[in-house]
């Protein structure tokens, strides 16, 4: 009996267990659920004969209805936001946002519900890009090439109102201060009007690759050995495995240099030996394939001279 009554029970309460855990999956099913969404507003209208701006990339959207279908669209988001401009004339508008593709068991409303466009006639131009940057940035010495630019014409298109105001497409590069080697990047594209304000138009491409040659040009000259401060009674022969020396600097510099005058000092010096001499570099001049040679000095008897 007792065994009859403890089966009895247990059955009765798993039929409720059932029972309610059925009503939670249903009430869950059908609860109500509101979220909002930033999404893209796109615009359907005929890019090739016009131009729109003056909308927002994005708006705000509020769906809601049953709790698993708003979750369900709230992670796809199979659905279009737009503004339908095939009907609207050239020039200024306030258009109602639309929605495409939304489950119909939901509601969905807008922020802003309307915006503002401007349609004008689209009108494309090719145009050559240039390039701006600083010169002062390259380090003393160096030579700045032709800088160019890959491709060197874009396309660029808008409203005619805006393409029509273009004075250049400029790629402004940022030279870092002290520059010694060839500039090299993709470099974005503004396009400006004779004042230098940026215009809203479409360039294609957007970068385009800057290169901007570095360099620093060097000249072989030949080296001149000077004496100073002869020990008196001494002859002084100089002589030097070294004739001549690469330098690195200016065109304008290297062209007025013929030759590198090298001070030998003979201060002390009684018999034969050898010297290296540090180079003394001309202003303008910023570096040498060496600093110093090797001198060797021959000293004799008899009346001074100067070799």
């Amino acid at each position: 009996m007792l065994f009859a009554i403890l089966l009895v029970m247990y059955i009765d309460s798993t039929q409720k267990g059932y029972f309610i855990q059925g009503e939670n999956s249903k009430t869950q099913q059908t609860a109500i659920k509101k979220v909002t969404l930033s999404v893209p507003l796109q615009v359907s209208v005929n890019t090739d004969e016009y131009y729109v701006t003056g909308y927002p990339e994005k708006v705000k959207m509020t769906i809601s209805g049953a709790s698993a279908v708003v979750t369900s669209t709230q992670n796809t988001q199979n659905f279009r936001v737009y503004l339908d401009l095939t009907k609207y004339k050239i020039g200024k508008h306030r258009v109602k946002v639309r929605v495409s593709g939304l489950n119909n068991q939901l509601e969905a409303s807008f922020n802003p519900k309307s915006v503002k466009v401007n349609i004008q006639k689209r009108k494309s131009r090719s145009l050559p890009v240039q390039i701006e940057y600083n010169k002062n940035a390259v380090a003393k010495g160096y030579q700045l090439g032709t800088p160019k630019s890959n491709p060197q014409v874009v396309s660029v298109s808008g409203a005619r109102s805006e393409v029509n105001q273009i004075d250049k497409i400029v790629a402004k590069v940022g030279l870092p201060s002290g520059i010694t080697k060839s500039f090299n990047r993709q470099v974005m594209l503004i396009a400006e009007d004779k004042k230098g304000n940026q215009l809203n138009v479409v360039i294609d491409p957007l970068a385009v690759n800057i290169k901007i040659p570095i360099s620093l040009p060097s000249k072989t000259v030949k080296l001149h050995f000077n004496t100073k401060n002869e020990v008196s009674g001494k002859v002084y022969s100089i002589s030097s495995n070294i004739s001549e020396v690469k330098l690195y600097g200016s065109e304008s510099t290297l062209k007025k240099i013929k030759e590198l005058d090298v001070n030998v000092d003979l201060s002390g010096v009684t018999a034969s030996t050898t010297r290296k001499v540090k180079l003394t570099l001309p202003s303008g001049v910023v570096k040498a394939n060496m600093e110093d040679v090797s001198v060797q000095i021959a000293v004799t008897s008899g009346s001074q001279s100067n070799i």
